[in-house]
């Protein structure tokens, strides 16, 4: 990891709350690619759920090859999705909100 990578991520953990962190993302991020992390956020919250890969692609039109990816960083990665799904789990709040 860089100090680069350090840095933003340190940057990130400053973050008060949703607002904030929605308006960093979308000065950092392109429209697509915050579509890709927010893609990949709701196919690791239908896995945990326990929904199919089948299930999942009909519900999001996610590829297989997306879902495999992100139920491997799920399962094997470095429990970052794990421990945001448990922290949300914990706390009540709900998947999929909109605004």
């Amino acid at each position: 990891m860089t100090a680069a990578t350090r840095d933003l991520a340190d940057a990130m953990a400053s973050l008060r709350d949703g607002d904030e962190a929605l308006r960093f993302l979308r000065d950092l991020c392109t429209v697509n690619e915050l579509r890709e992390f927010a893609a990949r956020w709701q196919v690791a919250t239908l896995l945990d759920a326990g929904m199919s890969y089948h299930e999942i692609s009909e519900r999001t039109g996610a590829s297989s090859a997306t879902i495999s990816r992100v139920n491997q960083w799920l399962r094997y990665g470095r429990d970052g999705y794990r421990l945001l799904l448990d922290r949300r789990a914990a706390t009540g709040t709900a998947a999929g909100r909109s605004r």
